[in-house]
Order: C-alpha cells, then structure tokens, then sequence
C-alpha cells in the first residue's frame, strides 16, 4: 500500500465532508473533555476523604446542668468527675482511639466565640451553658460505631457525634455531581459515534465509484477501508487533542490561577498537575481508537469488502 495514496485520500475525504468533520472533532473533544473531568473530579474526591477523614474526630458531649432538666439522656444529673475520669480511661484502652483529648466548658466556651462571635445567640450564652466533650481521634475513621455503641446511652454522655457523618453529605453530593457529568458524557460520546459512522458513510457513498473500481481491480478491504479509517481516527484524534488542552486550560485558570482557587480554598487539598497529566495518554488513545473501530465497523456493513 502506498501511504501516499492513503494520506492523499484522508486529505479529500476530510475537505469533502468538512462541516461534519468539524461536528466529530467538536463532539469527540467535549465528550473526552468530560470524560477527562470525571477522571479527576473521582480523583479529587478521593484526594478530599484522605485529607479529611484524616482529620475527622468523634466527639462524645457530656451532660451538663442545663441538660439535666431538658434532655432525656442527663436524666440522671450532670457529668461527676468520678464518670468523666472513667470515660476517659475506657477511651484509652479501646484498640480503636489513636488519640483522646479533653475540652472544659471554658474551652468549649472560646471555641465557639470564635467561630460564631457574630451570631445574636453568642451574647446570651454562658460558660456554663456549654458542655465539655472528649474528642477522640480515631485510627481508622470507619470505626465510628466502636465509640457510639460503648458510649451512647451512658450515665453522663449527653450524644456521641461523628463528624464524618457530615463530610458523607459532602461526599455524596460530589459523587453525585460525578455520575451526572458521566451521564452527560456517555451520550456525548453517542452523538460523536453516530456523527463519525454518518461522516464515514457519506464519505463512502460520495466515493462509490472509486472504491466500485478498486474492488474491480482486486483491491483489497483493507487497502479500501484506510484513508476512511484513517480520516475518522485523524478527526478524532483532533478532537482528543483539544480536549486534552481544555483540561490543562482549566486547571492551570481554575485551580493555579484566574479563580485561583488553591489560594481562596486552602482547606482543600486540590489534586495536582499530575493527576492531570497522567490522564492525557488515555483522553489520545480513546480519541484515536474509538473513531477508528466505528469507521471500521461501519464500513465492513456499507462498502461490503
């Protein structure tokens, strides 16, 4: 087979059917785009819960006066030192607790003038009004129910709190943001196969004669089928190529710079240029394979070689 035959074929074939070229490069380049993204959309939530769940702690809050006369579970009166000096010792022989650490009513107190020294309900609230707490920092953070099943319930623990709980909510939004751009991706990825076996067909179909005579002259399928493969594979790979450049585009603007988002949100840990970088030989390879086995399907069934 000459390849200049072949690569003088592609150049006709892509000048012949230009506008629907111009829909496979843009198709396959959004598609791959996105699929790229939801690579590293799964790759950031995984980067969050080991930055996270590192960090969660399960707190157990004691009862305190206030909760005595309002809460069913300080029925029995308010945290006694003889109680907390217990719980603290059962907490350091559980196998579970890397760490446990004591905060007083005062402490308790600051903290949250800290955190919400700005709220109406801040002025009105007393040292006294807060509870104490062990915070517990655990060596495997799925081992919640250890902590809530031995202390829940107990004379002077007014709840057991699992911080994870609530980067679950956080997490299951973001996967859920995940599955929905996949969603979208998979039938991107739909629109671009069809729009390749349409633009290989009517490319075929607008070089009937042409491929009539070569099968005449015993041509072979193969010799046939390339520049059309070949032409899909080189619109793909296009595509591909553009998409790879919008995810470095995105996350040199949104992550580095532009929004600059490592800078405004320094409580995430934002994956880096590698996670991005690894990910472009798989964006080339599926935008190079997956026009040129549609091409090649498609053909088997139309050119009948």
């Amino acid at each position: 087979m000459r390849a200049q035959f072949v690569l003088s074929e592609i150049g006709v074939g892509l000048r012949r059917n230009l506008t629907m070229t111009f829909a496979v490069i843009v198709s396959v380049a959004l598609s791959l785009a996105l699929f790229g993204g939801s690579l590293l959309m799964s790759d950031q939530v995984n980067t969050m819960k080991g930055y996270w769940y590192d960090k969660v702690n399960v707190s157990i809050f004691l009862c305190n006066k206030s909760d005595a006369e309002s809460d069913p579970n300080c029925a029995k009166g308010a945290v006694t030192d003889d109680q907390k000096k217990q719980i603290k010792a059962d907490l350091e022989k559980m196998n579970v607790v890397q760490t446990v650490t004591y905060e007083s009513q005062d402490q308790a107190y600051k903290h949250y003038k800290e955190q919400f020294g700005d709220s109406p309900l801040a002025s009105s609230l007393t040292p006294d009004q807060m509870q104490e707490s062990y915070r517990i920092k655990l060596k495997d953070p799925q081992k919640y129910q250890v902590i809530a099943t031995a202390f829940d319930g107990r004379d002077g623990v007014q709840s057991v709190q699992d911080q994870k709980g609530i980067l679950d909510n956080l997490f299951g939004l973001l996967n859920g943001m995940n599955w929905a751009a996949r969603a979208v991706m998979a039938l991107m990825l739909v629109v671009a196969l069809m729009l390749i076996v349409n633009t290989v067909r009517v490319s075929a179909f607008s070089r009937r004669r042409e491929t009539g005579i070569m099968r005449l002259v015993g041509a072979s399928g193969f010799y046939i089928q390339a520049p059309f493969i070949m032409e899909a594979a080189v619109a793909g790979l296009t595509g591909g190529t553009l998409a790879c450049a919008f995810l470095l585009i995105a996350r040199y603007f949104i992550i580095d710079h532009g929004l600059a988002l490592s800078e405004k949100l320094n409580l995430i840990n934002f994956i880096g240029w590698d996670a991005v970088l690894t990910k472009l030989p798989l964006i080339l390879a599926t935008s190079l394979l997956m026009p040129a086995l549609a091409a090649f399907f498609a053909l088997r069934k139309y050119l009948k070689v």
